[in-house]
């Protein structure tokens, strides 16, 4: 029987937490001939994961500590602990892992290091360097891995671009949660003329979200005649959210229509997809773009960005505009609100597209990658 470490410590995002509760409760490592699966993470994360006798966690002190303290201890003290544990591979959720364990699998989870374009956003400051370095340390990374996952066809050519070929790589897109596949109007919106339509954006404020030009979509809308309001999910810091705020007050100076709120738990967002009509991505730069995935799961009618993996996972199931162009998400938005047949076609192709990304089909599929690394290393 083999048995599976897990590399969890830097599993601090909202996606990444999700990503590995999703994979240890929704399939059954010991139907893949995986005897134990070792976790070493931090304790509020161990806490969410499930109680099985294959299950074991591990909490070292370094991980309650500094991120120098976790970046030491992923070098210097989990080879060992691998090791001592009897892991037959090594499986990092993280791809900017310093952990020199093989066999090894690295999954890659970020793209804004890799979308020089997207980069520039930044301008000269230490959040582009920060950037710069990550991509060096992630693709150091991936090149030494015996296997690496990808979540998006779109993210594994973009990163090869920058690696060269990953010759050993699985793409395994993550799942979506239960409590997303709520039944919604699902398109059918029976509103009194003129009611108001409600617009949904779930995003913290970063230079790429374009959260600003959604907020003047929403005033070209509004000027049109058109009852739309915008609720931002997601708050945000420095010139990003300078920029969102002018924009909301110069749009919306009352606060009649625009409204944000602060960061949201991941567990409270199916209530705050109940109250919308229409969901709106506007994300430019995105390795699997999980929330578009959740209100795909909802039903929704969607509006999205034409930008990155996203019309590799929408397909044909949203009405597409440019982020950077408020008129192209104006027009986006409103041949949702006017067509009821394109609305009511476009929700039920994005549900039924959605039965893609489950979480049980993602944790078999990673466990059989694990397995194939382990075979394909001792060959």
């Amino acid at each position: 029987m083999t048995e599976v470490g897990i590399n969890a410590c830097r599993n601090r995002s909202g996606g990444a937490k999700a990503h590995l509760i999703g994979i240890l409760k929704n399939a059954d490592p010991l139907a893949h001939g995986i005897s134990k699966v070792h976790v070493w993470s931090f304790k509020d994360l161990l806490d969410t994961l499930p109680t099985a006798p294959w299950l074991i966690k591990h909490n070292p002190p370094e991980l309650e500590r500094s991120l120098i303290h976790q970046i030491w201890w992923e070098y210097h003290s989990l080879p060992k602990e691998a090791r001592r544990t009897d892991c037959d591979v090594l499986f990092n959720t993280d791809a900017g892992t310093v952990c020199g364990f093989r066999p090894s699998v690295v999954m890659s989870q970020d793209m804004l290091s890799y979308e020089k374009r997207e980069m520039r956003r930044f301008g000269i400051s230490l959040a582009r360097l920060r950037l710069i370095i990550l991509r060096f340390i992630q693709s150091r990374s991936m090149k030494r891995a015996d296997g690496v996952i990808f979540l998006t066809n779109y993210a594994s050519n973009t990163v090869q671009k920058t690696t060269g070929k990953i010759h050993h790589f699985a793409v395994i897109p993550h799942g979506v949660g239960e409590a997303f596949k709520q039944t919604t109007s699902c398109g059918v919106w029976s509103k009194e003329q003129g009611a108001e339509i409600r617009c949904l954006y779930v995003s913290n404020a970063l230079p790429y979200k374009h959260q600003w030009n959604v907020i003047r979509a929403i005033g070209h809308l509004r000027e049109r005649g058109q009852n739309v309001s915008l609720l931002l999910a997601g708050g945000g810091t420095g010139r990003t959210q300078r920029l969102l705020e002018a924009e909301m007050e110069r749009v919306d100076p009352h606060g009649e229509f625009v409204e944000q709120i602060g960061f949201v738990e991941h567990d409270c967002i199916p209530k705050l997809l109940t109250a919308a009509d229409l969901f709106v991505f506007a994300s430019s730069c995105e390795n699997m773009p999980n929330t578009l995935v959740e209100a795909m799961a909802g039903g929704f009618p969607i509006a999205s960005s034409n930008r990155g993996p996203m019309p590799e996972v929408l397909d044909d199931g949203g009405v597409y505009f440019d982020p950077e162009n408020p008129k192209s998400i104006s027009t986006a938005i409103e041949r949702i609100i006017t067509s009821e047949e394109l609305r009511i076609s476009i929700a039920a192709r994005a549900k039924e597209l959605s039965e893609k990304y489950s979480w049980t089909k993602c944790a078999s599929e990673t466990w059989k990658y694990l397995l194939a690394t382990i075979a394909e290393y001792n060959r």
